[in-house]
Formats: C-alpha cells, sequence, structure tokens
C-alpha cells in the first residue's frame, strides 16, 4: 500500500526535482547514510528558495524545515549551529533551513525526516509526543520554575534516554529548544479559570494540550499554527495561548490584543535528524554533530530572551497590546492532578520528572 509519508516524500522529491531544473543549483555532492537518506541533498539555489545567512556551504547540505521566518531565534540558532558544523566536521556538513512552511506544515516535517526525505526539522513538543506519549513530560504544564531551570533541563543530559527512544520511528533529537512562557491572548483580559469558561482556545494538536486547556478552564481546540489568525478574526477561536514571540511575529495582536500572562507552559521544540543519515555519518561526525547541537541550545535560549524582552517593550509601546499581570496559583492548582497524571503515566516518565525536580 502506498503510505501517506511515501506520498509526501514524493511529492516533496518532485517538486525540488522541478524547482532545480528550473532554476539550476549548487547541488553538494552527498557522502552521508549508506541508506542514501541524504543522496539528494542540495544548498539551497540561486531563486532564494531558503536564506540562512552563511557562508559555509559543506559538500553534504542538511536541509532543515522550520516552521516560522528565518529572524526567529531558532532558526538564527540553526544558521550558526551550521557554521560550526561545517568548522568540526572540516566542511563535510553544513545545514540550509527552510523557514516558513516550504517544506511543509510540523506534521508533514516529521513525517518527511522519518521517511528521509528531508535530513532536519525543528518540530513542537506535541508533534514528537505523537511518536511516544513520554515526551509530554517535558511539555507539561508548569513543570519548569523559571527559563533557566529549563534550559538547565535541556543541557543536564537527563533526556538522554528519552531522546533515544524515537530512533526505532525513523529520527534522532538532537537539542530542545523553547521561546520562552506562553501565555493566553484574546480579545479580552484572562486573569483567572472563570475567566476562561466557554472560551475556545487555540492549542497544539495533542491530546495533553487539549486537556491542558480544559483544566485550566477554556476550552482546548486544536489547530494548526496557519488557520490561528482567520479563525481568531472569525471568531471561530475566542484566542489562543502562544510565547511573547510568535505571537508577535504572527501579528496575532491585530486580532487578540490582550495578552495576558498566565506562563502556563514552555513547550519544547525538537531538533530532529533522520536516523539513518546520522548513523550513516562517521563517528568523528556524529560527535561533532551532537556536541555542537548541544551548545545550541545555549544560544538559542540567549537569543530568544533578548527577543522577548524587544517584543514586550514593543507590543505595549507601540502594537497596542494590553499586557495583563496574572496570579498563576488558582491556574496551578487546576493542573496539579494533571501533571501527576503525566508524570506517573511511566517508569520513563517518572524518572524525567525526578530528575526535573532535581535540577530545581
Amino acid at each position: 500500500m502506498f503510505s501517506r509519508k511515501s506520498a509526501l516524500a514524493t511529492l516533496l522529491a518532485g517538486a525540488m526535482a522541478l524547482s532545480l531544473a528550473a532554476c539550476g543549483s549548487n547541488a553538494a555532492s552527498s557522502a552521508a547514510a549508506s541508506s542514501g537518506a541524504a543522496s539528494g541533498s542540495a544548498a539551497a539555489s540561486s531563486s532564494g528558495a531558503a536564506s540562512t545567512g552563511s557562508a559555509k556551504v559543506g559538500q553534504t547540505v542538511l536541509k532543515c524545515s522550520f516552521n516560522q521566518s528565518i529572524d526567529n531565534p531558532e532558526a538564527k540558532t540553526v544558521v550558526e549551529l551550521s557554521d560550526k558544523l561545517y568548522d568540526a566536521t572540516e566542511g563535510r556538513y553544513s545545514i540550509e533551513v527552510y523557514p516558513n512552511e516550504q517544506l511543509g506544515a510540523q506534521k508533514e516535517s516529521l513525517e518527511l525526516v522519518e521517511s528521509g526525505a528531508v535530513e532536519m526539522a525543528i518540530v513542537a513538543n506535541s508533534m514528537v509526543e505523537n511518536v511516544n506519549p513520554d515526551f509530554a513530560i517535558i511539555g507539561c504544564p508548569y513543570v519548569y520554575d523559571s527559563v533557566e531551570h529549563q534550559q538547565k533541563v535541556f543541557q543536564s543530559g537527563a533526556l538522554d534516554d528519552l531522546y533515544a527512544t524515537t530512533e526505532a520511528s525513523g529520527f534522532s533529537v538532537l537539542a530542545a529548544y523553547s521561546l520562552g512562557p506562553r501565555c493566553v491572548y484574546a480579545k479580552k483580559p484572562v486573569t483567572s479559570p472563570t475567566d476562561l469558561a466557554g472560551m475556545k482556545i487555540r492549542v497544539m494538536q495533542s491530546d495533553t494540550m487539549v486537556q491542558m486547556m480544559n483544566k485550566m478552564g477554556g476550552v482546548g481546540t486544536p489547530m494548526g499554527q496557519g488557520d490561528v489568525y482567520s479563525a481568531i478574526q472569525a471568531g471561530t477561536l475566542d484566542g489562543a495561548e502562544n510565547n511573547i514571540i510568535t505571537y508577535t511575529d504572527l501579528k496575532q495582536y491585530e486580532v487578540a490584543p490582550y495578552f495576558s500572562e498566565t506562563n502556563h507552559l514552555m513547550i519544547p521544540d525538537e531538533l530532529i535528524i533522520n536516523t539513518n543519515l546520522l548513523k550513516g555519518m562517521s563517528q568523528d561526525d556524529q560527535k561533532a554533530l551532537k556536541q555542537v547541537a548541544n551548545e545550541s541550545v545555549n544560544t538559542m535560549f540567549t537569543l530568544a530572551a533578548q527577543l522577548r524582552d524587544e517584543y514586550y517593550t514593543k507590543c505595549q509601546n507601540e502594537l497596542g497590546v494590553t499586557i495583563t499581570k496574572v496570579d498563576i496559583a488558582p491556574f496551578q492548582d487546576n493542573l496539579k492532578d494533571f501533571i501527576q497524571e503525566v508524570a506517573n503515566r511511566s517508569d520513563m516518565t517518572k524518572t524525567i520528572y525526578a530528575a526535573i525536580q532535581a535540577q530545581r
């Protein structure tokens, strides 16, 4: 049977072949996985399909799919990571970021990395959670005390066993990023669970996120990011939840000008790579990639903190956004049982939750 993943891979390969034939490409030679997962790798074409801002182009260029702009801290981080990878592998590898869903939305990007049609992607934890539900524990509401606590967990090595569980599905997790605390925004302020009653709030497409919003007091409504603006504008949604960076970059303040600091979630985004490709690299190159990926976590958190400060000021002083401080205790109380349920789902989640607690 011809699977959906195969269809996606075939369509992408055909589209890229047409693009290269029409525009010309500085295709990089591929000498990666023995499986041939990277055999179609090429640098961005002269038509400007993607722009990483990097001048270092490796012998093998790994395509990395991303659903937001090239100016996003996560994309900028991978650009820097690419340069470091190029240096560490003596020019054998570099990475080309394809932003703005050029290679597909997150769900499709994950499937394409699994199949090897795309080498890398940055995808939300909720997408990876659909592959292994144990990932829910690192994307659980109010599980981190602060941004600093989360970064410490991400760089501690405590998540390595969890990351390894995805290899059987065709992809490996190299690092986890986070753009910062997510908050509720809508056409009115939200300061308590009562305020959320009956409000349809967009969440990411996972059961964990739907349950979270329901327990916070709202009606969790899963939806792809590309449809959120128009859905709030049309009244299909009453609001959404996200970090200040995504909120501002996607101009969702235009339809939801009240940003309430519930700070309920710091959802990870995972940098993933096709497993066959990774294992097809030499041991030295694998080690180099894993090392620069771990180092990139600090780069990402630093860039995100700078941009959050800039955007909070911009939202308040230029964009007409009303930012409301919120007493988060009632929301935390509503979610206590839910957090414990997620933490005790399996031996893995118990171990990871204990590791998170130990890093406080």
